[in-house]
């Protein structure tokens, strides 16, 4: 059995809200939990196990009905509960109930707590302040990686490889240039990285024009990569003319905006990527949204193979002892948190398996009892 490499008493995105619409449900799997998602009574996000107790079909192969997800096999009617509700000509009430998840839908995302449900506690679904202000725009997508979650968590706290990976697009020989700093604060790891006096790289001489800014004179560049667990990366990069503070420029001398990661694990090896950028300047501008997410995505496909290639790699060197430099110093420390994350629910689970057992009444003192054939 393989170690856990992530821990499940925690808020994922599952989907976005656009992915679980009308009458048919979204299967997913999250954190080794295969789950279909779908719209119960008032349009309401609800989440059940896939998987139908009548003879184990996957039931996000069905469609909902009157607020109840129909298995697509036999017609088995579920509830947001988890309880079979009814099935043509059958009686199947006393079926078991099939495990249904604590979900919550808010921001334009779909979010799931695989872990244990009595401790789903939606006050700790993190605040996205551009995702409700109307001074903020944002555009995104959902990319599928077959990777291990830390490894785009490394890719994300450690942008230095943007210099080789993302030449023609955002990547600068001044970014390996510049020193990175590390600093840990709770649960959450921040790493900067500062450019003074430099010349914008194409993507945001794009972002400086679509901010009615000049684009061939130089500037001051900053990326700020917040990890806060279990797997969120947020990102403040952007650009000012130089000399006018950097990331404190006033908005009429900079293009910035906040890079959105929400890497959510399918499998140890596999994930789902939510990326997206959101940015305070001309928000009701559609098309520089548009033009904008066309280009991120674009950067963000070209990390799909490496990372891709990266993992085959590990899993084929699986003794190799990677190096480690001190700009990878953000995704050591993001990892330190989520390896203390995982004890902590691992010696939680041990706890209450060694309460259940000493409850058990021992086998002397169970009466025996006459079994008639």
């Amino acid at each position: 059995m393989s170690q856990q490499t992530y821990p499940k008493n925690a808020w994922y995105v599952a989907a976005m809200s656009e992915e679980v619409a009308g009458s048919q449900p979204l299967g997913r799997k999250i954190c080794g939990e295969s789950i279909a998602f779908y719209r119960s009574h008032d349009n309401k996000i609800a989440a059940v196990l896939d998987f139908c107790p009548h003879r184990g079909a996957a039931l996000s192969l069905g469609y909902v009905e009157e607020g109840l997800l129909v298995c697509g096999y036999h017609g088995l009617k579920i509830g947001a509960d988890g309880k079979t509700k009814e099935m043509p000509l059958q009686r199947v009430k006393g079926f078991p109930c099939m495990k249904s998840y604590a979900v919550d839908e808010r921001y334009g995302f779909i979010w799931v707590w695989p872990g244990d449900q009595s401790q789903a506690d939606k006050s700790l679904i993190p605040h996205l302040e551009w995702a409700v202000s109307p001074e903020w725009a944002y555009g995104g997508g959902l990319y599928h990686i077959n990777c291990d979650y830390r490894l785009m968590i490394d890719n994300l706290m450690d942008l230095t490889h943007e210099t080789y990976v993302h030449a023609s697009s955002i990547g600068q020989k001044e970014i390996d240039e510049s020193p990175v700093s590390t600093e840990v604060e709770g649960d959450k790891v921040i790493t900067s990285r500062f450019m003074e006096n430099i010349m914008a790289p194409p993507f945001w001489q794009a972002a400086l024009r679509g901010n009615g800014l000049a684009d061939n004179v130089p500037v001051d560049r900053w990326q700020i990569c917040r990890f806060s667990p279990p797997s969120h990366v947020m990102i403040d990069v952007g650009v000012a003319h130089a000399g006018n503070g950097g990331f404190d420029a006033p908005a009429n001398k900079k293009a910035s905006s906040t890079v959105v990661d929400f890497i959510t694990p399918e499998t140890e090896t596999s994930i789902w990527y939510f990326w997206g950028m959101a940015r305070n300047f001309k928000p009701e501008d559609q098309a520089l949204t548009d033009t904008i997410r066309e280009g991120q995505g674009k950067i963000f496909a070209e990390d799909l193979e490496v990372l891709e290639r990266q993992q085959q790699n590990l899993l084929a060197f699986p003794d190799y002892d990677l190096l480690k430099l001190d700009i990878d110093a953000g995704g050591v420390q993001s990892r330190r948190i989520i390896d203390r994350l995982i004890t902590k629910e691992q010696t939680a689970k041990e706890q209450v398996a060694k309460a259940s057992i000493a409850e058990t009444p021992s086998q002397s003192s169970v009466p025996l009892q006459k079994v008639s054939f």
